[in-house]
């Protein structure tokens, strides 16, 4: 079936509701004469009448109901499918599938995805983590997270949080055996949280900022990670003093399981961007995800360096 065989069939089931032709072609928005050769049209490529009309009434053929019949189902089903189109275009309902990188889903989406999942019950949330760059519309993905230089060249990018602020954390069960550092070289005399950016790659240098200077500081303990979270979870558990992002930070500092220190000398980096095809028609879905992101608003900071996390 092409397309003017699915119109001239919609126009058909107008006229045969009507019976004229005239008030037909009002409800289609068309002229009486066009909606008229329509017809003419539609039976010459079939090769029978549907309709019998003169000039002063329209009544439909035997063969025109038996495919009234047929058409009336379709039709109603053709139309429901665009109402419930309409109806997504101006509520969140369906399924949002996100690609992020490990610090994005833990930084940008869990904070605020129990509020946005209650807010919009209709939505089925999909989050896939991972910090391998993948083709998000190959993959059938709605958007992306991540750092700016993540993001193609021919999508929309918004910025989600940022800069992103570090911190140094540790428990007070830590700092209640050992006076908090006052500078980064304090930290020779203390058990860190190493960090690894990725399962083989380097080990950070933490790097600090006061007044306009940068130190970097090589430091030592007895348990090394490669994601952020887990550097908090090994601070919460008294087992050094970490490097970390301060969103994942946030929730142990504000309940008191973790103390703040070296915060004058902790600098920010660049944040995070969603990131999504096509210039029009947003999903009502993910606009709506967007805009929760932005409300709940990120870190403030002035200044931002390169993500000191990331793999080189």
């Amino acid at each position: 079936m092409n397309r003017a065989d699915l119109a001239d069939l919609t126009a058909f089931v107008a006229v045969a509701d009507q019976l004229s032709f005239r008030r037909a072609a009002s409800r289609l928005g068309v002229t009486p004469s066009a909606l008229s050769h329509s017809m003419r049209q539609l039976e010459e490529r079939l090769g029978m009448r549907l309709l019998n009309r003169t000039t002063r009434s329209v009544s439909v053929t035997d063969a025109g109901l038996r495919l009234l019949e047929r058409l009336r189902p379709a039709i109603s089903e053709i139309a429901g499918a665009l109402e419930d189109l309409n109806q997504e275009r101006q509520r969140p309902v369906g399924r949002l599938r996100i690609y992020a990188i490990h610090l994005a889903a833990s930084a940008v989406i869990a904070p605020i995805w129990g509020r946005f999942l209650s807010t919009y019950p209709e939505v089925h949330l999909e989050l896939a983590v991972g910090e391998a760059p993948i083709d998000i519309v190959a993959k059938g993905f709605d958007a992306g997270i991540g750092p700016h230089d993540r993001v193609p060249a021919d999508m929309i990018a918004v910025r989600v949080m940022g800069p992103l602020k570090v911190v140094v954390v540790g428990a007070p069960t830590y700092f209640a055996r050992r006076r908090p550092p006052r500078t980064p070289d304090d930290l020779a005399r203390h058990i860190c949280v190493e960090y690894r950016r990725a399962a083989d790659g380097d080990v950070l240098v933490w790097p600090f900022e006061r007044n306009h200077k940068s130190r970097r500081i090589s430091v030592d303990g007895r348990v090394m990670v490669n994601e952020t979270d887990l550097a908090v979870r090994a601070a919460v558990d008294g087992l050094g003093i970490a490097y970390t992002v301060e969103a994942l930070a946030e929730p142990f500092l504000r309940s008191g399981q973790l103390v703040r220190v070296l915060e004058d000398w902790t600098p920010s980096f660049e944040g995070l961007y969603l990131y999504y095809p096509g210039h029009r028609q947003v999903p009502a879905t993910l606009r709506a995800l967007i805009d929760m992101i932005r409300t709940a608003g990120g870190s403030r900071a002035r200044r931002s360096l390169k993500n000191p996390f990331a793999e080189d």
